[in-house]
C-alpha cells in the first residue's frame, strides 16, 4: 500500500510539476524543475517517458536560485550550438541540452565509422563545447528495430564510442565524457516507418552542469 501511496504522489507531483512550468521560460523551469524532482523524480520521469536523456537531465539537477543561473548559462550555449550546427536537434531541458544528430549525418548505413561531413559538423560542437569546460557530455547511441536486439545494442556503443573518441582527439577530456547503448529499446519516432526509422538511428548528446559549475554557481546564488 505504502509502494502505492509513493507512486500516487510521483505522479501527481510529475503533472503538476510539468503543468506549472508551462508558462515559465526555459531558465525559469530549469530551477522549478530542479527544487522539486531532484534525482529521484529523474528517474522516475525518464522510465516512464522512455526519455533517459530527460530524466539524466532532471536527475542532475540543482534547483532554485543555482538552478536558475546554470539554466541561464545553458540557455546561451544552446543558442551557440544551434548557430553553429543547423542540421542537429537541440532542445533546453531543465538545466541541461540535448543535442540530437540523426546517425545518417555521422555514419554510413550500418557502420559506425564517421564520416567526412559528420567530423566537419562535430567540430562546430566542439568549438563550443570547449568554450564551456564545465559541463559533461553523456553520449547516447540508438537505433531502429530492424536486426537483432543484441546486434542493435552493440551498433549503438560502438557509434557512441566512435564519437567520444572523436571528442577526445580534438581536445575534449575524455573525463567530461560518457557514453551509454541503448540499441532499439528507446525509440522516439514511429519504427514502423521508413522515416521514423531514419530518426530513431540517433545519437544523443546530454550536456549537463559538472561540480565546478555547480559550485560557482551556488557561489553566486549566495551573494
Amino acid at each position: 500500500m505504502k509502494v502505492v501511496k509513493m507512486s500516487l504522489v510521483v505522479g501527481i507531483s510529475a503533472a503538476m510539476l510539468f503543468t506549472s512550468c508551462a508558462s515559465l521560460n526555459k531558465t525559469q523551469k530549469g530551477a522549478v524543475v530542479g527544487t522539486a524532482t531532484g534525482g529521484a523524480m529523474g528517474a522516475v520521469v525518464g522510465n516512464v517517458a522512455g526519455n533517459t536523456a530527460l530524466g539524466a537531465i532532471i536527475g542532475a539537477a540543482v534547483g532554485g536560485t543555482t538552478g536558475a543561473i546554470i539554466g541561464h548559462k545553458m540557455d546561451k550555449q544552446a543558442k551557440e550550438i544551434e548557430a553553429a550546427i543547423p542540421e542537429a536537434k537541440v532542445e533546453r531541458v531543465g538545466e541541461g541540452i540535448v543535442v540530437e544528430f540523426n546517425s545518417n549525418i555521422l555514419f554510413g548505413f550500418d557502420k559506425s565509422g564517421l564520416t567526412y561531413d559528420a567530423k566537419s559538423n562535430l567540430n562546430k560542437l566542439v568549438s563550443v563545447l570547449n568554450s564551456y569546460p564545465d559541463t559533461d557530455i553523456e553520449l547516447q547511441g540508438h537505433t531502429d528495430s530492424k536486426g537483432s536486439e543484441n546486434y542493435n545494442r552493440n551498433l549503438s556503443i560502438e557509434r557512441a564510442s566512435a564519437v567520444s573518441s572523436y571528442l577526445s582527439s580534438e581536445g575534449i577530456r575524455s573525463n567530461r565524457v560518457s557514453i551509454r547503448g541503448f540499441g532499439e529499446e528507446l525509440p522516439k519516432y514511429d519504427n514502423d516507418t521508413e522515416n521514423g526509422r531514419a530518426q530513431n538511428r540517433r545519437v544523443e548528446f546530454l550536456i549537463t552542469a559538472n561540480d565546478k559549475m555547480k559550485s560557482e554557481a551556488a557561489k553566486d546564488a549566495s551573494n
